[in-house]
């Protein structure tokens, strides 16, 4: 593990990044783009664009977009997948522990950071707890929970929206870029908590939701729409040093108010999203541990 940690993965994720702008010639996009898809078993019929030469370069073609009813969003379901993807882990959050694959936690402070203002979230303050955790849950009888969802290489890079939330705040972590294949998160304790993320957070119907898109090793490039101010994988940066950022302002007091499906960001490969959110405690997840899901099918509802 040691040795692992002591690769240069920031400095091998930028020289990808670069490597990924280069604009292919017409002749080698096809069969460039081909190896891919039959490596990670991309489908390509899904595409806005099936034509491969029409990708001038390969961060083009994993920011590729989809067609406009590839996926359907479920109306029937209050929380909805933002992404493609594989479900590594998800239910209630206990000891202020979150398991990022069976087994193997992290602390939920660690990852999120210190708990933003009640002020910058837009909601009451709750009675004060005696837990991290506790803080984080506004309503009496709520729970907290949560979902880890795994983006292959193969899978669409874009995310969206899992629910109707408003966005309040942003908290970028700059750090490692660490592997985050469900293998490597098996063997490094806290792995999320060591790489870079952006964490948004606000509130839903039921109090307090974040989402977070992790970077992983050549994924250092994390973009969200709304955020013209966000620049991950820089040169250098202060181990577990933050930054945040405020969407609540005097001409915006409601934040970003994002609807169930909405476009929300992109990876430029492929990555983990984690949702942490407060609801009801008879909130129940549609999934099971391992299970391939698409965006837009149910994570869960009341």
């Amino acid at each position: 593990v040691a040795l692992y940690k002591s690769v240069p993965t920031r400095l091998l994720s930028r020289a990808w990044g670069r490597l990924n702008q280069v604009e292919l010639p017409t002749w080698l996009r096809k069969p460039v783009y081909s190896l891919y898809i039959w490596t990670f078993g991309v489908n390509m019929k899904e595409a806005a664009v099936e034509d491969l030469h029409h990708y001038r370069n390969l961060s083009e073609f994993f920011r590729r977009k989809l067609k406009p009813q590839a996926r359907p969003v479920c109306c029937l379901h209050s929380v909805i997948s933002p992404s493609d993807g594989k479900i590594l882990n998800f239910g209630q959050v206990k000891n202020c522990e979150v398991e990022q694959v069976k087994g193997v936690t992290y602390s939920l402070e660690s990852f999120l950071g210190p708990r933003v203002s009640p002020e910058e979230l837009h909601f009451s303050q709750a009675p004060p707890g005696n837990s991290f955790q506790q803080q984080l849950v506004t309503k009496e009888g709520n729970e907290l929970y949560h979902c880890v969802i795994y983006l292959a290489p193969g899978d669409y890079h874009c995310f969206h929206s899992p629910t109707d939330w408003r966005v309040s705040h942003r908290r970028h972590f700059p750090g490692s870029l660490m592997s985050v294949n469900p293998g490597v998160a098996r063997w490094i304790k806290e792995l999320f908590c060591h790489n870079e993320r952006v964490v948004l957070t606000g509130d839903w119907k039921h109090g307090f939701f974040s989402l977070t898109a992790v970077g992983a090793t050549n994924v250092g490039s994390i973009r969200i729409y709304f955020d013209q101010d966000l620049h991950t994988n820089s040169p250098s940066y202060s181990k577990g040093s933050y930054n945040d950022f405020s969407f609540i302002s005097n001409n915006n007091k409601e934040g970003i108010s994002m609807r169930k499906g909405d476009h929300l960001g992109e990876f430029n490969l492929g990555s983990t999203i984690v949702l942490i959110f407060e609801a009801p405690k008879d909130f129940k997840f549609h999934l099971k541990a391992g299970q391939k899901i698409r965006f837009g099918e149910a994570l869960g509802s009341l």
